[in-house]
């Protein structure tokens, strides 16, 4: 979008927080840049230049606005629409893939070169991998520097800066201040001072943001021990690179309140990307509400609830797994099958609020339980068990990076996995907003209550105007029925 300049300019005179995040806008006068939305007046039009990324702009120099700080901005939502190249290596550097594994790390994981996977990030965003990370890390500095006591020291190698100095530098480059500098402009909350490893932060979306069905459906599917409800929060535990961590998220008006506990500094950035990729903060609920309501049959379960999210995962093997314990059982059952796994099978963590006990069980350690104490039919325990093995072995990966198409190939070809298992976990796992679930009972009784066609096939050849959007428009047709996962829990 940054190359539409009278459209760039339209959004920042009208101040309009919906595209933030989709662009940045630099002010060649000022070598400050800013988003859309950025309260103060805005720059003239000749002076303004726009840039697709908080990275390109720094890397041309420019520093962030300390007014509407843009580096706190939503995500641009092409990365979770798209399964292209760029795409998947944008949902890979929000992972920390590049951190930990350098930029050839991420180039095997894409599969492709090191030169090509350069080539493409400058040809979109303006800046190649090592730039849009050291962004990332600059993020993160400033979230640990704001919202923590710890020494600076600790928080240059949490966020992933090689050295004091690289730290020191990148931030003073970034925002025009210094570490100490930044840390008396926001005085810290006595929590964060007085909890060691508690961060407690805002997580921001493009409103409007409906909360029912995408807080419902996580309480409603909660696996005891490893999830809960608890005082208007979603908590669970999670598995992280350095250590785990346990994540409390609270729907608020403007935001999501955010409150981190970790074994391990380093995990933040990590955890934040996980926890924003669950909520599908990054989504643009304008574009897709537009799109659905053009059919007149959608159009009053749009307008009756807009900015409905697709509840997805923290972990992409984990729901996969938990697909297949869902498989023709109710939700209910579903939790009893996935916690009696927990408990006998996860690793146990200390929650200091209680409630939480266990980490979901990695596949490895899945492999190697007893099928007979699996309590489901012999053919179930075979998907069960066929999952799990090609997940521990690395036959089967399941992650940010996939290609959707090929995922749902290779899914397919596993015994016990039909359409509705490889669509559900395409929609919820792999982030595929265009996934959709026309065999599933309650779409079916939903389509049959809107008058819409019965039979799946006939249902998806009805669906394909709702495209690029039908997993969102599953949300608008499961909200239908009165099943608890439409519902915020009280």
């Amino acid at each position: 979008m940054h190359t539409d300049w009278e459209r760039c300019v339209r959004a920042v005179q009208s101040k309009d927080a919906r595209f933030d995040g989709w662009f940045f806008t630099a002010v060649v006068t000022t070598r400050i840049y800013c988003r859309p939305s950025c309260p103060v007046v805005p720059p003239k039009p000749e002076n303004m230049t726009f840039y697709p990324s908080a990275a390109a702009c720094q890397q041309a120099g420019f520093r962030a606005c300390k007014r509407c700080r843009p580096d706190t901005s939503p995500g641009s939502p092409e990365w979770n629409q798209r399964a292209d190249l760029v795409a998947r290596a944008m949902r890979l550097i929000a992972d920390g893939v590049v951190d930990r594994e350098g930029v050839p790390g991420l180039a095997a994981r894409l599969g492709y070169s090191t030169r090509q996977v350069e080539r493409q990030l400058l040809a979109e965003l303006g800046a190649g991998p090592l730039a849009l990370a050291r962004a990332q890390r600059a993020q993160t500095a400033r979230l640990l520097i704001e919202t923590t006591p710890l020494p600076m020291a600790e928080i240059a190698f949490a966020a992933g800066f090689s050295s004091i100095r690289t730290f020191n530098d990148t931030v003073r480059e970034v925002f025009a201040l210094s570490p100490s500098e930044v840390r008396t402009r926001v005085p810290l909350s006595r929590g964060a001072q007085g909890t060691p490893g508690v961060l407690t932060l805002r997580l921001p979306f493009r409103a409007p943001l409906n909360p029912d069905n995408l807080f419902g459906h996580l309480a409603a599917t909660a696996v005891p021990g490893v999830e809960e409800w608890r005082d208007g929060a979603y908590r669970r535990t999670l598995r992280l690179p350095y250590g785990h961590g346990i994540v409390s998220l609270t729907p608020e008006p403007d935001h999501i309140a955010c409150r981190l506990t970790l074994s391990d500094l380093r995990d933040l950035p990590v955890a934040i990307s996980r926890c924003r990729r669950m909520l599908d903060l990054d989504a643009d609920p304008v574009a897709v509400d537009e799109q659905l309501r053009a059919d007149p049959v959608l159009t009053p379960l749009v307008d009756k609830a807009p900015g409905r999210r697709v509840p997805r995962t923290v972990d992409e093997a984990e729901f996969a797994i938990r697909a297949v314990l869902g498989q023709q059982v109710s939700t209910a059952a579903a939790r009893t099958h996935a916690a009696r796994i927990v408990t006998a099978h996860g690793e146990q963590v200390d929650d200091p609020e209680g409630g939480l006990t266990h980490l979901f069980p990695s596949p490895q350690a899945l492999a190697a339980l007893d099928p007979q104490s699996l309590a489901m039919p012999r053919t179930r325990r075979t998907t069960f068990t066929t999952l799990v093995r090609e997940l521990a072995d690395g036959k089967l990966h399941l992650g940010v990076d996939n290609d959707w198409t090929e995922t749902r190939s290779r899914l397919l070809s596993l015994p016990g996995f039909g359409p509705w298992t490889v669509d559900v976990i395409a929609m919820r796992a792999l982030g595929d907003p265009d996934a959709f679930l026309p065999t599933d009972l309650g779409i079916r009784r939903a389509a049959q209550e809107l008058g819409l066609p019965s039979t799946p096939a006939a249902l998806t050849a009805r669906a394909a105007a709702w495209a690029p959007w039908r997993a969102y428009a599953v949300q608008y047709l499961w909200a239908t029925d009165s099943h608890p996962i439409n519902f915020l829990p009280v």
